[in-house]
């Protein structure tokens, strides 16, 4: 029934040093007050189709994938695209294409993993599948299909990657125009799904031997999670109710038995016998939700500790502000307009928001210049990780190492920290003087970061075990 209208991992690293090689400051298009901080606009790269997902890749790039098939990484302190692959099986028509992708460390030394959700087609119908290609030595390649022909059709394809802390991978289906397999457990369309890096299926997941992790949903295309744990995903309402949801393992989200809010008589019922969880907040008329990050950096302190989201309709992009138990969302602040459909949104460790356009899309009005990434950004944020690092500067030797390494400080420090490439914590010490040994055996082969904190500040190295 239609109602009637009413009104996650890198960001963890953000505060471990990071710089960026010195660039000319691109030229200001726009900008706009955060509280007493100015944001200034400006465009990173142009001359792009359909921008689908940004990220903020371990090698301190944006990665890319465009719509058509192509994926490429962007250099942030130039705007050069450096294209690594085009997909030779995508299918781009309607919504349908090269969709999101997610990025982590590969088991082999010197390694990523890269997945990729598109749309293709097999024996003339139009498929979905979730592809895992490995890159190494800037190449990409071996690429494993984890899950294949998954029905679709040219709108609500979803599909948002993201890897969570726990090493799992989530995956966003959309209903495929076909409502009903949303409540079917046993389809795999309007789904949220959880899998293991290898395409197997967590033992943990709600259903055993299922890759559903939720159910219930229409067409979700934001998908991020909080160093807190906490994940939540943003959803296309049909002409009424799109929606955030805080997302929970097993839970329902009601489509297409409900629409927003469970606030009509029917809906009651169905919410109350099937564990329906309710959004956070909604939107009606619709704004067509698309990307969505989390933003808690000083560079910009009016955003910190809230999601940012994307959208197409009305090309805005919104703060939403989160209260401290995560269940509900205080105030919605619009930014930004004025450059089109809002579709891809990541933050660098240096707190710059990049966003993706998408007035290629078939649905925009594009500019001549489109599609772009705009940089927003405090240019007159001076961070203090270059002044910390020279005084907590140290040394690691061996590097790579196998079964342990030595720290050499420059000034004493009062820990020592080591993070994989998720940002999550796997070893911390604290030195006596200016020497310390970090014990490596229970850690795989792979790329971490060690940090060193001390009175001064902290800097950053990078560390290979093998």
């Amino acid at each position: 029934m239609m109602k009637t209208l009413r009104i996650a991992t890198l960001a963890v690293l953000a505060g471990a040093g990071y710089q960026l090689p010195a660039q000319a400051q691109a030229p200001a298009l726009t900008t706009f007050p955060v509280g007493s901080t100015t944001v200034t606009v400006s465009a990173l790269t142009s001359n792009l189709t359909t921008v689908w997902e940004l990220l903020w890749g371990p090698d301190n790039y944006l990665w890319m994938s465009e719509r058509g098939g192509r994926i490429s990484r962007v250099d942030p302190a130039s705007g050069q695209v450096l294209p690594l692959l085009t997909l030779p099986d995508v299918t781009q028509t309607g919504e349908s294409g090269l969709l999101g992708l997610a990025l982590t460390a590969a088991p082999t030394t010197g390694s990523y993993w890269l997945f990729v959700v598109y749309n293709y087609t097999d024996q003339g119908a139009l498929k979905e599948k979730l592809v895992r290609y490995t890159y190494a030595n800037g190449a990409v390649g071996s690429p494993t299909v984890l899950l294949g022909n998954i029905n679709a059709t040219t709108t609500h394809s979803g599909s948002r990657l993201l890897v969570l802390a726990d090493g799992t991978l989530l995956m966003t289906t959309g209903d495929a125009q076909q409502q009903p397999q949303a409540q079917s457990t046993a389809s795999l369309n309007g789904k949220i799904l959880r899998l293991n890096l290898d395409g197997t299926i967590p033992t943990s997941n709600p259903i055993a031997g299922s890759p559903v992790f939720t159910y219930g949903h229409r067409n979700p295309q934001g998908l991020v999670q909080l160093p807190n744990g906490r994940i939540y995903s943003s959803e296309h309402g049909p002409n009424n109710d799109d929606e955030i949801n805080r997302i929970e393992a097993g839970r329902n989200y009601g489509w297409p038995n409900v629409e927003g809010y469970c606030d009509l008589p029917a809906e009651a019922t169905f919410c109350a016998a099937n564990n329906v969880r309710e959004p956070l907040t909604t939107w009606t008329p619709t704004v067509a939700p698309a990307g969505l990050t989390y933003y808690d950096h000083p560079a910009i302190p009016g955003w910190r500790g809230s999601l940012l989201l994307g959208t197409l309709g009305g090309g805005r992009l919104m703060q939403l502000t989160l209260d401290a138990s995560g269940l509900t969302i205080p105030t919605r602040t619009n930014f930004l307009s004025g450059f089109g459909r809002l579709r891809a949104i990541c933050v660098s460790p240096q707190g710059k928001v990049y966003i993706g356009t998408s007035n290629r899309d078939g649905r925009g009005l594009p500019a001549a210049t489109d599609d772009r990434i705009l940089v927003l950004e405090n240019r007159a944020y001076v961070g203090s990780a270059t002044r910390a690092a020279a005084a907590a500067a140290f040394e690691l030797y061996p590097n790579p190492a196998r079964r342990q390494t030595v720290v050499q400080l420059a000034a004493p420090a009062s820990s020592l920290t080591v993070r994989d490439l998720l940002g999550r914590v796997v070893l911390t010490a604290q030195p006596a003087g200016l020497r310390a040994t970090l014990e490596l055996a229970g850690l795989r082969a792979g790329t971490y970061f060690v940090q060193a904190t001390g009175p001064a500040g902290h800097a950053t190295r990078k560390l290979v075990v093998e």
